[in-house]
């Protein structure tokens, strides 16, 4: 079974040693499992969101990336109505028969996710069949570098050219991905992880055109400004707290009710301060003051990035992570307010940061639980992995490049 070439793997990867070890053992594990000869590999990044926490759901606007951990496959139809997929690490095969997704429990779990976005692609008119595939991650579950998302952005890769022709785009892939999320996950998702999976490098995304986002690639890297991205995960995932995460956007959208919208994209901060006073919900109108202010942020952060402003970058990047601590408040869960994972290993950081007079840090993601970003300056990083890893481990502790491609056929 040939695996992908030299040449593909430095294009998505930058090198093609380690990353064709990769392929060669995903290509004997696929061909042991299932018995096919030949395969078609793919690829799907995780993703990290530099600015605009928890925006998309209102249709706000976001600057994020793909990371260079990612979701590897190998697939080949298998001429039935049933998809069969093994997850490396997992016992567990993940089924789906695609002649009966009503029969699908809508109760979460990765089955479930399979047949979610199987009902989607054939409620918007793309072609699905059965299928083997043998998938291996290195992307961090369950902590915020949407691990979901870069699974759901391998599977539409897979559909789109096993049985489309390669003729479904980004945003269908984000929105089958969200409609799996939202319908049979009941977890109220907005689309930018799909998106910032499925697009790849940093990107500016834009939701208020709710099922078709705009976005366009953003000419930025935090190396070249002296700083390189390390993600924590600060060893609590959130896998059990969709009611916390749905709890946010839910918020905001109750906010813009009583403004007489729908959501906050389509209306303003002046007239939230208004009509404050006819909220009950304080928690809402902090949130939604967040909304308005983080879409700002991102808008001034483009800005900063075309004229090489790196001091404002990093401003508006820690002005961003105190408004999701203090207002949007995504860094604890309520449901057990003694542990706090997130603001530990913040508070840490920043003690480390405020040492060498240099570097942000923030809650990264969903939140409540999971990882924390910091940008440190490159000649400190091995130092704050040292540091940082004598808390929450060594292998929590993941330094990173923003990738240049998104999910793609290898």
């Amino acid at each position: 079974m040939n695996i992908p070439g030299s040449e593909r793997l430095e294009k998505v990867y930058g090198e093609s040693v380690k990353s064709a070890e990769r392929f060669k053992a995903l290509a004997e594990n696929f061909q042991k499992k299932y018995g096919h000869d030949e395969a078609e590999f793919f690829t799907s990044p995780g993703r990290t969101e530099i600015i605009g926490n928890h925006t998309d759901h209102n249709g706000g606007r976001v600057i994020a990336g793909s990371i260079d951990l990612d979701t590897i496959g190998a697939a080949a139809k298998n001429n039935t109505n049933v998809i069969h997929i093994t997850s490396e690490g997992y016992q567990n095969e993940i089924v789906a028969d695609i002649t009966k997704l009503d029969s699908v429990p809508r109760t979460g779990g990765t089955d479930a996710l399979l047949a979610g976005m199987m009902e989607a692609a054939g409620k918007f008119g793309f072609q699905t069949g059965g299928f083997d595939a043998y998938v291996s991650t290195n992307v961090i579950a369950a902590a915020g570098v949407s691990s979901s998302a870069s699974f759901e952005m391998l599977i539409c890769t897979i559909v789109n050219h096993l049985f489309n022709d390669a003729s479904m785009s980004v945003a269908d892939y984000a929105r089958i991905g969200q409609y799996a999320e939202n319908v049979f996950w009941n977890k109220a998702s907005g689309m930018m992880d799909q998106m910032a999976c499925a697009v790849g490098g940093p990107v500016l995304f834009s939701f208020a055109n709710g099922s078709q986002p705009e976005y366009r690639p953003l000419d930025f890297s935090f190396q070249s400004k002296g700083y390189r991205l390390v993600i924590v995960n600060t060893g609590k995932g959130h896998a059990d707290l969709s009611d916390e995460y749905s709890g946010i956007p839910n918020e905001m959208k109750d906010a813009a009710r009583a403004l007489g919208v729908n959501r906050l994209c389509e209306t303003s901060l002046d007239k939230l301060l208004a009509h404050a006073g006819e909220i009950s919900n304080d928690r809402a109108v902090l949130r939604a003051i967040h909304f308005f202010e983080e879409d700002r942020r991102v808008g001034e952060m483009v800005t900063a990035i075309e004229n090489d402003d790196t001091a404002k970058i990093l401003r508006l990047i820690r002005e961003s992570g105190t408004s999701s601590w203090e207002l949007l408040q995504n860094c604890y869960s309520l449901q057990n307010c003694k542990e706090q994972k997130i603001t530990l290993v913040l508070a840490l950081t920043e003690l480390f940061l405020n040492k060498i007079g240099d570097g942000v840090c923030r809650v990264h993601g969903g939140g409540f639980a999971g990882v924390i970003a910091c940008l440190v300056p490159l000649a400190e990083t091995d130092n704050y992995v040292k540091y940082i890893a004598r808390y929450v481990g060594e292998d929590n502790v993941y330094p990173m490049n923003i990738r240049s491609v998104g999910a793609v056929r290898v």
